[in-house]
């Protein structure tokens, strides 16, 4: 049987080794920032348990309109992930999670699993707020032109949010 303390320094060993920022706060647990072009980070908790790797991200808050659109489309991409699926927590809020047998922990396995988790994450997001956020996005871009204030941050959204196109 594999030991907990062997999974936990293989996972230490591979998050120094790709230079990844991140903390240690208790025995078998780390949290991991992974920097992103949409999603400006994903912070991802990787808990060495009695028998299996767990993998959590934060996605997304629960989404303010479109429910059913939003959750279809998480849905769909579901079937084609590795490592990790979206899920919802007990408030609707939306996460990716997965399980890994600690037998399957190695290196570069940890490296493949959180590859993915920052590729769901990043690329999945604008898509997400588009989707679930659609008229928080027009109010907000609203509510910064009138005050003349930075809209770089919503540019992704500028298609359906800016009045002017």
């Amino acid at each position: 049987m594999v030991e907990r303390m062997d999974v936990a320094g293989v996972v230490e060993s591979a998050l120094k080794s790709a230079e990844a920022s991140y903390e240690h706060p208790r025995p078998g647990a780390f949290l991991v920032r992974l920097p992103g072009k949409h999603k400006l980070a994903t912070m991802t908790w990787l808990i060495v348990g009695e028998r299996m790797l767990h993998v959590e991200a934060f996605f997304c808050r629960k989404p303010d309109e479109n429910h059913a659109e939003f959750y279809r489309w998480l849905l769909t991409k579901n079937g084609s992930m590795y490592g990790v699926r979206f899920a919802l927590d007990d408030v609707g809020d939306v996460h990716l999670v997965g399980r890994t047998p600690l037998s399957a922990v190695t290196e570069q396995e940890i490296d493949r699993l959180l590859g993915c988790v920052l590729s769901y994450s990043d690329e999945s997001f604008d898509r997400a707020l588009e989707l679930g956020f659609a008229s928080s996005i027009r109010r907000e871009w609203e509510w910064r032109a009138k005050r003349g204030e930075s809209l770089a941050n919503l540019q992704a959204f500028a298609r359906f949010a800016d009045p002017a196109r």
